[in-house]
């Protein structure tokens, strides 16, 4: 059974959605909207997974499963989605199966998957030619986020659809902010990875450092936590870092993936990422290392 913390729910009326992908991310997103009291259709691919959710939250609120995308989307106000990649965003939306086909005109889409700000312009103009709208909305917080209900979400479209959408989105969200027009949410996804990129490399470096000076390093992080040296990564993961623990969180295979989508914007739009492109390869060598699986903070095994 999937973790989803039930938190306390800001007030919002009461909608008829769909959700499109109950992967780690999604299954707790959508649980999180079905505590909330929304009416919620779920898809996946594995309807073993659409299954089990509707078992877990049969006493939440009204929640069903559909067979295709299209079949979820009929009559939700909002349509939901978090899936893996470009191809599969696609997949899920357009066609005579999907999403799209089954979308009244006025209704939401809003896309959770982290994928390409060109992906995001271009369904958004799909949209659009159906008299839909579509939000592409990348999240933030990992698993952990999402089981909690506190995901910082980043957001590109329509100003109108956007200030529809946040009232129910905070079910499962502490921050749900707008970024601009089509594609601005992903793009600010894509400046969130880079930051990490550089921070979890810096603080596999810091570590690896103070061991090798025989430095108790839980010690010192205890104490560098205290000044400028302080983020979310040294709090969070520094400390598995030092015992060596990495079977959780957000996978290096995710991460190479969202780093790939960094890159070929950068190619486009001219920016210099080189210690961004380096860290990529370092993943590279975790990945050889077999440990697609491991958490991103797995950079430091190539330090020992």
């Amino acid at each position: 059974m999937t973790a989803i913390n039930a938190k306390a729910y800001e007030p919002a009326t009461p909608r008829k959605v769909a959700f499109l992908g109950l992967g780690v991310m999604g299954y707790p997103m959508a649980g999180h909207l079905a505590l909330a009291g929304h009416a919620v259709t779920v898809y996946n691919r594995n309807a073993a997974k659409s299954e089990a959710f509707c078992a877990q939250l049969a006493s939440a609120s009204a929640v069903k499963r559909a067979e295709t995308p299209r079949l979820a989307a009929q009559g939700a106000d909002i349509v939901f989605c978090c899936v893996g990649n470009d191809d599969d965003l696609r997949s899920v939306v357009l066609g005579d199966e999907g999403a799209f086909a089954g979308m009244q005109p006025g209704a939401i889409f809003v896309d959770h998957t982290t994928a390409s700000a060109t992906v995001a312009r271009e369904l958004s103009q799909a949209a659009r030619a159906r008299g839909l709208q579509f939000i592409d909305a990348p999240v933030s917080g990992g698993q952990a986020g999402a089981q909690n209900g506190v995901l910082t979400v980043m957001c590109g479209g329509d100003q109108a659809a956007f200030d529809a959408v946040k009232p129910v989105a905070m079910a499962f969200s502490r921050a749900f902010t707008r970024m601009g027009d089509s594609g601005a949410g992903q793009l600010t996804k894509m400046v969130n990875q880079i930051c990490i990129a550089g921070l979890v490399q810096g603080l596999s470096e810091a570590i690896a450092f103070g061991q090798r000076a025989g430095l108790d390093m839980a010690e010192v992080l205890g104490v560098i936590g205290k000044g400028a040296a302080q983020s979310w990564q040294l709090d969070n993961r520094g400390p598995t870092m030092v015992q060596d623990q990495f079977d959780f969180g957000f996978a290096v295979d995710w991460m190479r993936k969202d780093l790939g989508l960094v890159l070929d914007e950068a190619q486009r739009n001219g920016a210099r990422l080189p210690v961004t492109a380096l860290v990529d390869q370092f993943y590279a060598d975790v990945q050889g290392m077999g440990g697609g699986r491991w958490d991103t903070s797995s950079l430091i095994k190539r330090l020992r």
